[in-house]
Formats: structure tokens, sequence, C-alpha cells
């Protein structure tokens, strides 16, 4: 499975995960555009999620 598909997506509170290519995201999670190896995608993630709370919980900070 190391060399399966992946893309990157992302729920509604901004929290990112990896999901196979050839399936639809489960419900409540969107995909971003990404999509690559496991790690191509986990580096991304790692890019791009740099806050790693909720985003109901940043909101409040503000």
């Amino acid at each position: 499975m190391t060399d399966s598909r992946m893309r990157v997506v992302v729920n509604d509170e901004e929290q990112y995960s990896v999901w196979w290519s050839d399936r639809e995201p489960p419900a409540g999670w969107t995909a971003t555009g990404f999509e690559g190896t496991r790690e191509e995608c986990l580096d991304h993630i790692d890019t791009v999620w740099t806050d790693m709370r909720p985003l109901s919980v940043r909101g409040r900070d503000r």
C-alpha cells in the first residue's frame, strides 16, 4: 500500500488527513487538490498545517 496514490483531505475544523485517491473522502472531509504518495501527502500536510488547534478553538483566541 505504500505506493498507492493518496490525497490530502481537510475537514471543517481545518484538520488534515490522507485518504485514498480512488475513493470519495468520508463525510465531513473535502479533498484539497494535493495528491501523491502517502509520504508526499504527509510532507505537504507538515507544510500547510502549521497550527494543530481546531478552527473552533483558534477562533476563541481572537
